[in-house]
């Protein structure tokens, strides 16, 4: 699966607030014309344009094969706000150009050729300066979650032979494939088992900080 170049399936938070309020209205022209970007919602003090909102749309089309609904990515928006602002207060490194290039050459791999990536990326809308920094907030994120919660998250022996008995030796059975021993998998098996605790967390931790913040969506035809 496309989705599965990244541990998580966070979306890019797109900008800073200091480049997203510069962007709700942006000079369109050399004459003076201005581009008003529409308010998708207020966060605190803070706002998500319907551009970030549209950018996200694009390359969900292009990693997964199709958008998810206007509520869902103003949402997944909303989190990575939250995300950002816990990562810049722990001081988080961003990730590496190197790391970027790696991220960007493995999505380009999901597809059946480099022209078709760059097919899709255009039919999207998505430059490739785009995608790369999507791609690095992405890792950026996903990597703050790992760090955040990784600590807290406990796998003993007996979930790892519940899983393997359940659900690992089952699914290869089912696909007509030999099921190795536990202890040569076991590994493998603890840190699936880890990134499941991580997400839980992290999901449980989201939910109960959006309920403490002040988030009003706009329609979508609503201007600042």
């Amino acid at each position: 699966m496309r989705r599965a170049i990244l541990i998580f399936a966070w979306m890019v938070w797109l900008a800073g607030p200091a480049a997203r309020h510069a962007n709700a209205q942006a000079p369109a022209s050399a004459g003076g014309a201005q581009t008003v970007d529409g308010v998708a919602a207020r966060i605190e003090d803070d706002i998500l344009t319907e551009s970030e909102v549209r950018e996200l749309g694009a390359f969900q089309q292009l990693v997964d094969g199709r958008a998810k609904a206007r509520d869902e990515r103003i949402r997944e928006l909303a989190d990575q706000w939250i995300l950002r602002g816990e990562a810049e207060t722990a001081k988080y490194p961003q990730p590496s150009s190197d790391d970027v290039s790696r991220a960007y050459a493995q999505l380009a791999a999901q597809f059946t050729s480099p022209e078709e990536f760059q097919r899709r990326c255009t039919a999207a809308g998505l430059t490739e300066t785009a995608v790369r920094r999507m791609l690095g907030q992405q890792l950026y994120l996903s990597r703050f979650i790992d760090y955040r919660f990784r600590p807290a998250a406990q796998v003993d022996q007996k979930q790892i032979e519940t899983y393997y008995t359940a659900e690992f030796a089952p699914q290869l059975k089912s696909r007509g494939q030999p099921v190795p021993p536990l202890e040569t998998v076991e590994d493998t098996i603890r840190e699936v088992l880890i990134q499941r605790e991580i997400s839980g967390r992290a999901t449980q931790w989201l939910d109960e900080t959006r309920e403490r913040l002040k988030i009003d969506v706009m329609s979508p035809g609503d201007r600042p």
